[in-house]
């Protein structure tokens, strides 16, 4: 279901949960204005000694500065993904200096998928299927039709944000995924 419209380009995020496993991709292209800049950037990333696996869509700067405030959150609460998301959620719509960072989260452990965004939204996507970024939405209607057939959750993942490269100016075919078994 989860699709949040987002006002950052240059990249497409998407998360896949199926058969045991959750797998979060994304591609590699980072744009200035028309100019592609690198083809090779890596958006996907595991936090919290490998046990949670998140991507993100917006200024590199912005999303690496939340990703090192949501590994101090699950350091403060371990396992606790959910946990941890809120109270960064919290952090970033009342900081002032977080305010202002613009970029946006999937995040996953082995029970827990998230969407994070800087107006304070935590949001459980329905479906297991989570995408977020420019090309979001065209890589979440192909994995929402692809989710009820046999194929895996990475298969699913690589498939969709095949389409996505091929319809969105933003997204490239250079993938990043990054899968963790949630059985």
């Amino acid at each position: 279901m989860t699709d949040v419209q987002s006002p950052f380009h240059a990249t497409t995020i998407l998360l896949v949960r199926k058969g045991g496993k959750v797998v979060v991709g994304g591609d590699g292209q980072v744009s200035m204005g028309p100019t592609i800049f690198k083809s090779s950037a890596r958006k996907v990333r595991r936090l919290s000694g490998g046990k949670v696996i998140g991507g993100f869509a917006g200024a590199t700067a912005d999303a690496f500065t939340l990703f090192e405030r949501l590994e101090a959150k699950l350091e403060q609460y371990p396992q606790q993904l959910l946990r941890a998301a809120v109270e960064l959620a919290k952090d970033w719509r009342t900081d002032r200096y977080l305010r202002r960072l613009e970029a946006m989260m999937l995040v996953s452990d082995k029970s827990t998928s998230l969407v994070l965004t800087g107006t304070g939204d935590v949001l459980e996507p329905e479906h297991g299927v989570a995408a977020i970024g420019s090309g979001g939405s065209y890589a979440l209607a192909a994995a929402r039709a692809l989710i009820d057939t046999d194929l895996d959750a990475e298969e699913i993942v690589r498939r969709s944000m095949r389409i996505a490269a091929e319809i969105c100016v933003y997204t490239n075919h250079e993938l990043v995924l990054e899968t963790l078994d949630t059985e």
